[in-house]
């Protein structure tokens, strides 16, 4: 095996075992918690699909990288990521938002069981996040900052303010700036929001926390990109979703408005940032910095 190959080899693995700790974190979590058995049922439905765990594990990196460790508060933190990005999910995937009848290759939430239900498991996830965040994390303090970065990227000044001007778009002629403001507060801001949760989990100094937090901020915008990418290049078998819904649905993506051949090469140049941001880590971020390459490239 080369030693590219082994690189790559290995970063697939780290990525997986992660994967498997955040699932493996939030099924403890579920198993462990009072309420009704079929809202648990839809919540384990949702939050087992085979999704990419990405915020969650860059938390869990995030954590690693500044301490040299994961521990217990990261693994919480990365379970309440998760909960609130599957919650955003299920409720995209209604049909007053996008309408989708697919996600992470399964039935969507709304479509496995039914519409209200799927409303309410929304609701669920995201107010378990915070309960989660108030009851498991050991010292107050850390609580008290990891709700408040979750609270800010998932609120109306961060994600849902990017799920309105998304909806809002729709059948507009885009620009380069709302496309921007979009991304930013739709995707990249919760991107930014586990790079501080994981560097808080480890103690992170403020030098330490912002440039994680510009890492962050650069791959999530990298990342959103190659998923606009994505819906006009991929099969909805490779996406796990309905592929080229965006275009159905008259959205503002990159491919659009800036053009194909641009988009990529913005989303290189991304995570040549992203690259760059985690100088001061050394050879420790090593894994960080294949994450920031491997996501422009990704297929689905």
């Amino acid at each position: 095996m080369s030693s590219y190959n082994k690189l790559n080899s290995d970063f697939d693995t780290q990525l997986h075992q992660k994967r498997e700790l955040v699932n493996n974190t939030i099924n403890q979590l579920l198993a462990s918690l009072p309420m009704d058995h079929e809202m648990k049922e839809v919540l384990s439905y949702t939050l087992q699909s085979p999704g990419k765990c990405i915020r969650s594990v860059l938390a869990l990196w995030c954590c690693e990288l500044v301490s040299g460790q994961i521990n217990r508060n990261a693994e919480i933190a990365a379970a309440a990521i998760e909960m609130v990005h599957t919650y955003s999910l299920v409720h995209d995937d209604l049909p007053a938002m996008d309408d989708d009848d697919l996600r992470r290759g399964r039935l969507t939430c709304h479509k496995a069981f039914d519409e209200a239900t799927a409303i309410l498991a929304g609701d669920a996830l995201l107010t378990l996040a915070f309960e989660i965040l108030a009851n498991e994390i050991d010292e107050p303090a850390v609580a008290v900052r990891l709700i408040r970065e979750l609270a800010d990227a998932a609120g109306p000044a961060g994600m849902i303010a990017g799920q309105l001007a998304d909806l809002k778009a729709e059948n507009t002629a885009g620009t380069k700036e709302i496309l921007e403001y979009i991304h930013k507060n739709k995707t990249a801001k919760m991107f930014r929001c586990a790079a501080a949760m994981g560097a808080i989990c480890g103690g992170a100094n403020q030098q330490q926390l912002s440039n994680l937090c510009e890492y962050g901020v650069k791959i999530g915008l990298g990342f959103q990109i190659a998923d606009d990418i994505l819906d006009v290049s991929a099969s909805s078998e490779q996406l796990g979703k309905t592929a080229g819904k965006d275009e159905k649905a008259g959205k503002a993506t990159y491919p659009t408005v800036v053009g194909m051949e641009k988009s990529i090469q913005l989303a290189k140049k991304l995570a040549d940032e992203a690259v760059v941001v985690l100088k001061p880590f050394g050879e420790k971020a090593d894994t960080l910095r294949q994450l920031a390459s491997a996501l422009p490239k990704r297929t689905k």
